[in-house]
């Protein structure tokens, strides 16, 4: 998470869309950087509204626009799978290792997910609060384009990002049969996607 204070922006960190790339290009530049632990570094919209939001409201009378990134369901999936297969976690109940794509996808469906496959959900990271608000700004992670302009602009500096924290690259076969009981069970997810710019 990246705040800019003078700017009235936070950035939000969805993981597995590339936030670390833009910790490291943006953190001198940012008022405040929440790199951990995890559960802060990644905080869900109505988590950062409850506690870093309320700090703006109360203390300066006055709110932070929300931006974040998100990805393609299937290809988010994939840079989860992907990551989740690097010999650093082999042997632990995380790892994929073994574990075909199809095998990852049909584990994430489920009602109570296997640790491999228990790795949260982009829509479900955007969900307000009662009486929160949402994020203002939502861009397309293949749109990196786009988001390098609106920061490059809201910001007035240059932005350099470089690849970090990327998952191995291997092929990610998905079954016709099992992709389409994916879009149709997590649509929301695909829709998030879609009305991002």
């Amino acid at each position: 998470m990246l705040v800019f204070y003078k700017e009235r922006l936070t950035l939000l960190s969805v993981p597995k869309t590339g936030s670390t790339a833009y910790q490291t290009a943006l953190r001198d530049r940012a008022d405040i950087v929440v790199s951990g632990p995890p559960d802060l570094k990644h905080a869900p919209v109505r988590r950062y509204d409850r506690f870093f939001q309320n700090i703006f409201r109360k203390m300066f009378d006055t709110e932070m626009e929300i931006m974040a990134v998100v990805r393609e369901p299937i290809d988010w999936l994939g840079s989860w799978y992907r990551y989740r297969h690097r010999p650093a976690l082999t042997g632990s109940p995380t790892s994929t290792e073994g574990i075909s794509f199809d095998e990852f996808v049909k584990a994430y469906m489920k009602g109570t997910r296997p640790a491999f496959a228990d790795v949260g959900s982009q829509s479900q990271f955007f969900i307000t609060r009662s009486n929160g608000v949402g994020a203002t700004h939502v861009f397309k992670y293949e749109h990196q384009d786009k988001i390098i302009a609106f920061l490059e602009e809201r910001l007035d500096t240059k932005i350099i990002l470089n690849r970090e924290n990327a998952s191995p690259a291997m092929p990610l076969p998905l079954s016709s049969k099992i992709e389409e009981r994916f879009r149709r069970k997590f649509a929301s997810e695909f829709d998030l996607h879609k009305s991002a710019r």
